[in-house]
This record gives structure tokens, C-alpha cells and sequence, in this order.
């Protein structure tokens, strides 16, 4: 779990919807609208026209890559990697078991399974089915795509199933009972897909925050009323309990729980914009306003203390605690005096230091930082009168991460990984020091592969850090095909992490990966991100290009066979990288993006990222923005690199509308692309392992046709 405010928790990137814009559109002068934006039409999911041309790109795409000798093989291989019966089954902690969601080529839409502590310990576990997503599909003729659970502490086996159809963000919601594996007939059903989720106040009563009808959306389209619905009532009948606004982008109810499952408060959140929330708390009947930081929300109980975790620098009762800092309040002077209530510091970060996640076990905190980019995890105890922490015992120079723990008990388990070293799982029951207990196959040979650090420097002088994982003694002499790839956006970090079927599919065929830390991610804190949003977005897109500049200048690559991919922002990333410098890359994978910036806040409900990159209703706003829009910047008389731009009809976050419209203007300025759209898999890009084989190989068979193969250089 993310560190941040409740409503980035909550939040995190889930916009978009599958239907069109134009509808809901009111002309604003300098908002590009069918006068002015001939491919408007494209925005409209699924429509016949819009189907119709999807259906004939991708044919174009598939005649292209699919007769290339490779692309068998490459699906082949990835297909191996995803269907892997070796691979890790990860779990979560449950008084019945320990449980795991698993695809594979015979339970493609996946199972829910459970099985013992001391059956996971072995190397093949004997697991039981709770729920076989495939045979419920076929049943119903859907194509569900399981979503999650949100069961009742402490037993957790009355559950709300979240099921979407063909891998959309909206969900429906069912009872089911993990004690006999079935739906609950007569049980509590959401039927009408929605945004939003539930909490269980007890076996008998829910606390809903989604759509509702008329009057419940915010104008982002996401749930800003809350109610209390009891067993045996209709929804349309429960009472409301909190109401935001329609200009929130979403506001909800909440319950503030402790590790016995015990209800101490009602909070609500108001999320203002993606990056700003008022709290609230529900006392003596009314709710109050918690007078914390807008960048800054409750995480949870934890030894007998409410957590605060800030974005942003805070001077309470005359004490400053810096930004990103984890604060603790006792609980009960909170719940008796929320505003007034002492204020302790248990965590502050040091240089370039940041927290990342965190769990709460039956006896302690358990958080992961960056320091430098490399992990640490760091234990925190009440000890004494006192907060009181350690770092665990985990291997140095690592990406690490908390898989699992027991709200119960003490036992955790921990994910160390590395660009070349598999996943592995460590467990501790609190008694001991993490042990191995599970490690994740080798999919590739990473003998003669090594890994780099480097730092390039921004049009601003900024350093900004990149990995790259190359051959062992490669030559600087630029003939190297090298994909750089990042994110820079939304306080989310790029981290190194197994490599996996991109090792398997191209660093093993002699291809070196790159993994920038651009300003706008996570890598170092609040302030890192900060720097690079709105009026200062364009400082992104400005280290990314220094970062492909720097690849260049120390020889690793050169511009005919330097390529970049990133998806969601992560595509507006690499949509803004070859419209900007088009000379600089030989290849360009679009995936899943923002890519039309002055129309974004109509397409979808994409009016929830305001505060990531401004709104261009607004001039002043418009023309930070239309500065670097990548639709808006693709123009006649300029050699683009052929770009791949690829996105699913399903995808209710960023919207199929973007790499559309994209792909839609190259083609009508002649130039070279492609493009590829599913029409499942949502904003995930698969939702079976044999449709992400297929996005996969589809992919490193461009790059591969792009940098390895010979071409005339640009």
C-alpha cells in the first residue's frame, strides 16, 4: 500500500470511460472541437465507424508483424514466462489460508484458490478452488475479469466479488461466501457497474460509495455520495450518509479500522483535485473537517495509534514536520479531540530518501523507502512511551517490496528483486529474520548482461539517473538497439524489477533496456514529483529527452536504433518524446496513452488528472499544455519514427480515443505508424496470459524490425 493521501489511494489513475465525448461536450473557445478536429469521431468507444476502423488497422498492424519468422517464437516465449507453472503464486493472508489468484493456460480468466502455510512452504502446494472464473463466464456468457475482494474482519469469508467485463476499471459486486464457495443467494448484488467500492460496517450492513443515478457523479464521472445499505432493502432506498461535490473528482465515506476489525470512526474524504483532499470525521453526529494538510491522509491504527501520512511540509502547535514524514496521533485522544489531539513524528525522510508502501501487522508498522533508489524496509514499534524503529534484515541493493501480511499476527512476507535476479519471496513470523521462502525461475540467461547506473543532465541542470542493462563489454559505438523506457508522472516511482520476457524477448537477442527516473514519478519524494506538474510539466518530457541525449553522447546507442516505450502517462511520455525530437529515436511503442491534451479533460473522465497537468478551458493553462500536446505537435513535413500505438476498446481508464486519434492524424499526413487495439483488456493490456503473449511479441517484433534489422539511416 502506497503512502500518500486517501484519495491518491483511492484514486491512482482510474479514469477514462468507453463512452464518447462529443455528447457531453460544451464548445470552449481555444478547445479544438469537430470544426477544428476532424478524428473526433474516433472518440466514440464502440461505435460501428469507430469499430469498422479499428478492425482495418488492425489487420494492417498484424499482416506486418504477425508474417515476420520471429513473432512465433517471441509469442512463444513470452507465453512460456506468463503460463509458467514455477512462477511465484503470491497470497494473502486470511484466517482460513493463505489465498492466490491464478492464470494459466488451462484457467485462462483465472481462479481463486486458498491453501495451507504449510502446503506454500513445499514446492507443490495442494491448493482449493474457491472460484473458477472461467467456468462463471462461460455460464453467463460474459467475459468477467476478476477485480478483487473486500471481505468482513476479522474472518474475512463473507466477500463482495468486483467482476468486470472485459477488463473495464467499473466493476458489478456480488456476495460470496469463501465457507462454501459460493455466491450467497439472495446475498447483497450491484448489478449496475460502476467506479467506487464498498466497506462491511457488519455481516448485515454495507457502506457504498458508487454511482447511484443521476445527481451522484462528480462532472470526472466518479462517486461523490456515500450510503449505509442494510441486508434486505433496496440500494435506491438506503440512506445517504456524506456528500461531496459535483466539482470533486471523488468523495466517499470510510471506516477506520483497527487489526481485530473493530470500527473506531467514520472518516470521508473530498478529493478536490488528483493531488488535494479534505478529511473529514464523522463526531457527534456531524462530520468535521480534520485540520491536516490537503496532501496528506489517514492510513490506518496501528498500536493504538492513528497514522498520518504527509505530502507536504506541516506546522502543527508549533512543530514542522517535512514533507513526506509519517506522523502518529493516540487513538483515543484523536477520537476525542481530532484536531487537538498531541501530534508525534515516527518517520522523516533523509536526502533523497522516500517512503514508498507500507503494512500493518497484528504488532507493528512495516514501511518501504527509497533511499537512492534502493530498497529498504524499516519496522516501527510504540515501545516504551516511544516510536521506535529498525531496518529489516533484507538483501542490500534491491528492489523491495511487501507482498503480503497478517492483520492478526506478525507474519509478513517481502519481494527482493532485480533487473537480473529473479523474484524472490522472504517470510517471518515476527520471531526471526526473513527467511527465502519461494524463488521465481530464471526466464533468461543474464551471464553476460550487466547493469549500470548513469546520470544525464536536464535542460534545467538537473541530474536525472537512469539504469541500463546492456551486454558485459559492449561497445560505445552506437550500434546497440537500446529501449529507453519510463513514467515521470502521478508520485509514481520506476523501480528495477526481474526484466522477465523483456530480458527473454530482447536483452538476450543483444538489445540493452534503459529505465529513466524523470521528475513527476516517485523515485525521491513528494518534491520530485512536484517540480514537473502543470506549468512545469514540460520538465518531464525535458529529462527523458536528456536521457535518450545521454545515451547517444556516451556511445551506447544512436538515434536509428535508440527506441522508447511507456504506457498511460507513461505514453504521453513517449508521445511528447518523438513530437518533440523526432531525431532522436529510430522507434516509439505508444501504449495505452494520453495522447490529445487539450481535449483529455472531455475524453473519458479525464477531467480527473487536472491537477497533474492543468486544464485547458483555462488560457493560461491551454498554453502550457498546447506547448507539448503530442496530437497537436504531429505536423506535416516531419520524419516521425514509424511509431507503434496500440490501446483496448475496453479501456475505461485513458480511452482508446487518444492512440486513436494519433495513429488517425499520422495516416492522414502520409506518415509512417501502426496500430493495434483489443477489444478486451482494459488499461492492464491483457486479460488472459495469451492475449499479453500476444501484445508482448507484437511489440519487440517492431523494435526488433526498427533497431536490429538493417535499415537506411534516418
Amino acid at each position: 500500500m502506497k503512502l500518500v493521501s486517501t484519495f491518491a489511494l483511492a484514486l491512482a489513475m482510474t479514469i477514462g470511460s468507453t463512452t464518447g465525448a462529443a455528447a457531453q461536450e460544451n464548445p470552449v473557445p481555444g478547445v479544438p472541437g469537430p470544426e477544428q478536429d476532424p478524428h473526433i469521431w474516433l472518440e466514440e468507444a464502440r461505435s460501428p465507424e469507430a469499430l469498422d476502423w479499428v478492425a482495418k488497422e488492425n489487420a494492417r498492424t498484424l499482416a506486418a508483424f504477425e508474417a515476420d519468422p520471429r513473432f512465433a517464437q517471441a509469442k512463444a516465449e513470452a507465453l512460456a514466462i506468463f503460463d509458467s507453472e514455477d512462477r511465484i503464486p503470491f497470497v494473502s493472508f486470511r484466517p482460513d489460508g493463505l489465498y492466490n489468484f491464478w492464470q494459466d493456460k488451462t484457467n485462462p480468466k483465472g481462479i481463486l484458490r486458498r491453501t495451507t502455510l504449510e502446503s506454500y512452504r513445499t514446492a507443490k502446494p495442494e491448493w482449493e478452488i474457491i472460484l473458477d472464473v472461467d467456468a462463471l463466464a462461460k455460464a453467463e456468457g460474459k467475459e468477467w475479469v476478476y477485480q478483487g475482494s473486500t471481505c468482513l474482519p476479522p474472518a474475512l469469508n463473507k466477500c463482495m466479488i468486483a467482476l468486470s467485463d472485459g477488463g473495464e476499471d467499473a466493476t458489478i459486486m456480488r456476495e460470496f461466501d469463501t465457507a462454501t464457495k459460493q455466491f450467497v443467494e439472495g446475498g447483497f448484488v450491484l448489478d449496475a457497474k460502476s467506479q467506487g467500492g464498498i466497506s462491511w460496517i457488519d455481516a448485515d450492513t454495507l457502506l457504498v460509495g458508487r454511482g447511484f443515478g443521476e445527481g451522484t457523479l462528480t462532472e470526472s464521472e466518479y462517486p461523490f455520495t456515500s450510503r449505509v445499505w442494510k441486508r434486505g432493502t433496496a440500494i435506491a432506498d438506503a440512506p445517504e450518509i456524506f456528500r461531496g461535490k459535483p466539482t470533486d473528482v471523488w468523495a466517499g465515506a470510510n471506516l477506520l479500522r483497527d487489526n481485530k476489525g473493530t470500527i473506531h470512526a467514520r472518516t470521508a474524504f473530498r478529493g478536490i483535485s488528483f493531488h488535494e483532499t479534505l478529511n473529514y470525521v464523522e463526531k457527534d453526529g456531524q462530520w468535521l473537517q480534520l485540520d491536516i494538510p490537503k496532501k496528506a491522509g489517514l492510513y490506518g491504527i496501528v498500536q493504538g495509534h492513528v497514522m498520518i501520512s504527509i505530502d507536504e511540509d506541516w506546522t502543527v502547535d508549533g512543530q514542522t514536520f517535512p514533507a513526506d514524514s509519517l506522523i502518529a496521533v493516540d487513538l483515543e485522544e484523536w477520537k476525542a479531540n481530532p484536531n487537538g489531539a498531541k501530534k508525534t513524528l515516527v518517520w522523516a525522510p533523509g536526502e533523497r530518501q522516500t517512503k514508498q508502501g507500507g503494512a500493518v501487522t497484528g504488532n507493528a508498522l512495516f514501511v518501504t523507502l527509497l533511499d537512492n533508489v534502493v530498497g529498504k524496509v524499516l519496522q516501527f514499534n510504540f515501545d516504551g512511551g516511544k516510536w521506535v524503529s529498525k531496518q529489516v534484515a533484507l538483501p542490500d541493493n534491491a528492489t523491495l517490496g511487501i507482498a503480503a501480511s497478517s492483520d492478526e499476527t506478525d507474519q509478513i512476507m517481502y519481494t527482493v528483486t532485480g533487473f537480473l535476479e529473479p523474484t524472490t519471496l522472504y517470510y517471518s513470523d515476527g520471531s526471526a529474520p526473513p527467511a527465502v521462502l519461494k524463488t521465481s525461475p530464471a526466464y533468461f540467461a543474464p551471464e553476460g548482461m550487466e547493469v549500470e547506473q548513469h546520470e544525464a543532465t536536464s535542460k534545467d541542470g538537473t541530474k536525472i539517473p537512469y539504469f541500463i542493462v546492456k551486454p558485459k563489454g559492449m561497445k560505445a559505438d552506437g550500434t546497440t538497439a537500446t529501449l529507453l523506457t519510463g513514467y515521470g508522472g502521478f508520485q509514481v516511482p520506476r523501480l528495477p524489477a526481474y526484466l522477465a520476457s523483456t530480458g527473454k524477448l530482447w536483452v538476450e537477442k543483444g538489445g540493452a533496456y534503459v529505465l529513466a527516473n524523470m521528475r513527476g514519478g516517485g523515485e525521491f519524494g513528494p518534491n520530485w514529483h512536484q517540480t514537473a506538474i502543470r506549468e512545469n510539466k514540460q520538465r518531464t518530457w525535458d529529462d527523458f529527452i536528456a536521457v535518450g541525449d545521454d545515451l547517444v553522447k556516451r556511445g551506447f546507442t544512436s538515434p536509428q536504433h535508440l527506441g522508447i516505450q511507456g504506457g498511460s502517462q507513461g505514453g504521453l511520455l513517449v508521445g511528447t518524446a518523438f513530437t518533440q525530437r523526432p531525431d532522436l529515436f529510430g522507434a516509439a511503442i505508444v501504449q495505452i496513452p494520453l495522447f490529445d491534451m487539450l481535449r483529455y479533460h472531455l475524453i473519458g473522465r479525464g477531467a480527473s488528472w487536472i491537477g497533474e497537468y492543468g486544464d485547458p478551458r483555462i488560457p493560461e493553462q491551454r498554453a502550457w499544455i498546447e506547448g507539448y500536446s503530442p496530437y497537436q505537435k504531429i505536423v506535416a513535413g516531419v520524419d516521425y519514427p514509424a511509431p507503434f500505438l496500440w490501446a483496448s476498446t475496453a479501456d475505461d481508464r485513458t480511452h482508446p480515443a487518444h492512440a486513436r486519434k494519433g495513429a488517425a492524424k499520422l495516416k492522414a499526413l502520409g506518415q509512417p505508424y501502426y496500430y493495434f487495439e483489443d477489444t478486451t483488456g482494459g488499461h492492464s493490456g491483457g486479460v488472459d496470459n495469451d492475449q499479453r503473449a500476444k501484445l508482448q511479441a507484437l511489440q519487440f517484433i517492431y523494435l526488433m524490425q526498427r533497431l536490429m534489422d538493417p535499415r537506411p539511416a534516418k
